[in-house]
């Protein structure tokens, strides 16, 4: 059960970060925290932005659950490893983890209210935390982050490292900015926080009109390894 929040203090501002393919490599169905690796900068990254004022929670879909691929004390097993680690390599202090236990649909598309795009996970930690989603964003390497984002009045960015592999795209997919490293994604993330960026959110922003762009950049990539979630 959700419990109020407290009103006498102000919402945080929150970076919501996606799990394997932006957090971690992506190691499909991975519950081996040997196996764990992190991108690199993101470590640091997180730093500065926690001491920015941000409050940090993973949203991760984890349809391996629900496909009997591991349990959800070998997931628990994996988060707690995570979290230790974030905290004895950086200092870094994750304010919440949300998962999605369920898979997609027949047709790939969510079938519960939580997996992404759906933005089920980031409201529920909105409200468990105390976080403002319209001064927060969420990052991931799939354009269904960058949806549940904006679907919870987030600003969505998109890490380029491989796993969007089919590009479907409409308004709430458009991604306010691309990064294929987190130390670039820190600095956009920390000028917008002090109001420095221009740039409107992505989904209503009108179309290019041949000005230069406003939001970072990143290759996109046309193949990667499967998907773990």
């Amino acid at each position: 059960m959700l419990m109020p929040q407290d009103v006498t203090r102000p919402l945080r501002p929150c970076l919501f970060i996606d799990k394997d393919g932006t957090l971690v490599h992506n190691v499909p169905y991975n519950v081996d925290p040997a196996l764990l690796r992190f991108m690199p900068g993101a470590g640091a990254a997180l730093a500065r932005l926690q001491r920015a004022g941000l409050a940090l929670v993973i949203v991760t879909n984890q349809s391996g659950l629900a496909r009997g691929f591991f349990t959800r004390a070998q997931f628990d097993a994996l988060q707690q490893a995570l979290l230790q680690r974030l905290q004895q390599e950086f200092g870094v202090r994750i304010d919440g983890v949300e998962m999605c236990p369920h898979g997609p649909d027949d047709e790939g598309r969510p079938a519960c209210p939580c997996r992404k795009p759906a933005p089920g996970m980031l409201i529920r930690a909105a409200q468990q935390h105390g976080l403002d989603l319209a001064r927060s964003w969420i990052v991931g390497d799939t354009l269904d982050d960058v949806e549940a984002g904006h679907r919870a009045g987030a600003g969505g960015l998109f890490f380029n490292s491989g796993g969007e592999t089919v590009w479907r795209r409409s308004p709430l997919r458009n991604a306010d900015a691309s990064f294929s490293n987190w130390t670039a994604l820190a600095d956009y993330v920390e000028k917008a926080l002090a109001g420095n960026t221009g740039c409107p959110p992505a989904w209503i922003r009108p179309p290019a009109t041949g000005d230069a762009p406003c939001s970072n950049t990143g290759t996109a990539r046309s193949s990667a390894s499967p998907r773990a979630s």
